[in-house]
């Protein structure tokens, strides 16, 4: 395996006692030092380990980061902003020591404009608290990454989710933005207006930048009315490879389904243990369809046909909100089910998406390689879009499993690529996919990305040692 796809070395730079006691001055009570809270900053859900941040700063306000930042760019001192803590891929850890910025306090709706179908937010709040905040509306915020995830993370890795196949992802669905600059400018992209040709496209330079380019503290996101008619469906398969194609038709033949997720029958099996359901332990679609009643209705008996073609078979419908409701929430808990289902263990999390006519060819290949490694795994995919996850449970202090993971990881990065996809749907590069994000795009592209790095942060305080090395 190519070490550039290994977490790159820890150097910490140091963090000034003055720093620490400027903070403390400006942030009072909201600046701790607290090993406890540190070390609950300086991890995510990614399997890696790295000493915690030297302090943390609980923002109330767009002013706070603004001073925050201020001050750690007086001393060229690293800082890392914080929302809900789910990332997958490193994106939170302090690999070079620093401060980390919590905004989970900034979590207010800032304005609702119904008429135009978007919303200003705060980035601490969640998708959950959104969609309960404007639930009144008639309206909904549709992305979803599984985890209830912080708007401002799910903006800063670019997200998207379940609901991707119909609805895009964060880069389709944020129009505008309030950002810190690592200077601690404050500074505003893009407008509510959908569509614009002023200038550069800051905003979607901003969106997937994984905090390295600056701090977002507004957010303006697109809303959709909410669907006059919603159905749900689970259908069970004798094989991957059948669910598989019933998916690339359903997608080819234009059906505009809202979801459509893969549930291998590992995953099934551990979803069940977690979340008490019995559902049938073989591959599974879960779908979801959006519409008017007679448009849902079509759509159904469109997939129902084209599954049976494929030998699907047990297709149970969840007609009830509170049924769909226990589905999609053993779904987006299937990577705790998974966790769980080998106490003590750590996930290494891939997400890769190929165009999905080369969907069956990626999956296949790679399920045979992960049975024949002995390894434990789960495979779920939001596969409507070409997107899909293995998660690989190892033991953390086992190096061979951790060796045999990551040697599955790579491989199936590596045949990702060669059809023509991506390293990361969704998670981002965060710290685990640096090498890969380099064989993806090429250097040249990784030194135009690095150059814009420089310009902006030319200190490297914002989140370093992500995405590219400096």
């Amino acid at each position: 395996m190519n070490a550039a796809h290994l977490l790159p070395e820890i150097h910490l730079r140091v963090v000034p006692p003055a720093l620490i006691a400027a903070l403390q001055t400006r942030f009072g009570a909201q600046c701790t030092v607290a090993q406890a809270v540190r070390e609950q900053h300086g991890r995510d859900e990614s399997s890696f380990r790295a000493p915690p941040p030297s302090a943390v700063v609980f923002a109330d306000s767009t002013q706070d980061v603004a001073d925050a930042v201020q001050l750690a760019s007086q001393y060229a001192v690293p800082v890392i902003a914080y929302g809900a803590g789910s990332s997958l891929e490193g994106q939170l850890l302090a690999v070079q020591g620093g401060i980390s910025i919590d905004l989970s306090r900034m979590n207010q709706v800032l304005s609702i404009d119904a008429e135009d179908l978007t919303v200003t937010v705060q980035p601490g709040i969640t998708r959950k608290q959104l969609n309960e905040a404007i639930k009144d509306t008639g309206l909904f915020f549709p992305i979803d990454p599984g985890a209830d995830a912080s708007i401002g993370g799910m903006s800063a890795t670019r997200a998207s989710g379940t609901n991707a196949v119909r609805y895009g992802t964060m880069r389709e669905n944020v129009l505008a933005l309030e950002v810190v600059t690592a200077s601690g400018q404050v500074i505003r992209t893009g407008t509510r207006a959908k569509k614009s040709s002023a200038g550069y496209d800051l905003t979607r330079l901003m969106v997937g930048s994984e905090g390295t380019l600056g701090i977002m503290t507004e957010i303006t996101v697109r809303l959709y009315p909410l669907p006059e008619a919603v159905s749900a469906a689970v259908c069970s398969f004798p094989s991957i490879e059948a669910a598989v194609r019933t998916t690339i038709q359903t997608i080819q033949l234009g059906v505009p389904i809202a979801r459509i997720e893969l549930i291998d029958r590992h995953a099934v099996r551990m979803v069940n243990a977690h979340s008490k359901l019995q559902l049938r332990e073989e591959p599974m679609l879960l779908m979801e369809f959006h519409g008017t009643p007679s448009g849902v209705k079509e759509q159904t008996e469109t997939v129902q046909e084209i599954a049976g073609e494929f030998g699907g078979q047990a297709f149970e419908w969840a007609s009830t909100p509170e049924e769909r409701s226990r589905l999609w929430a053993a779904r987006h808990n299937a990577y705790f089910a998974a966790v769980q289902s080998r106490p003590g263990c750590r996930a290494i999390s891939t997400d890769t998406c190929v165009p999905i006519s080369r969907l069956a060819d990626c999956l296949l290949e790679s399920v045979a390689e992960a049975e024949a490694s002995g390894i434990p795994y789960s495979l779920v995919g939001h596969v409507g879009d070409g997107n899909f996850h293995f998660g690989y449970l190892l033991d953390p202090d086992n190096p061979e499993e951790r060796i045999t993971a990551e040697t599955l990881n790579h491989n199936l990065v590596a045949r990702a690529l060669s059809l023509d996809g991506t390293c990361s749907g969704e998670h981002g590069v965060g710290l685990h996919k640096m090498g890969f994000l380099l064989d993806e795009t090429g250097a040249g592209a990784v030194d135009m990305m690095r150059a814009i790095k420089r310009a902006l942060d030319p200190k490297n305080i914002l989140n370093p040692g992500k995405i590219f090395a400096f």
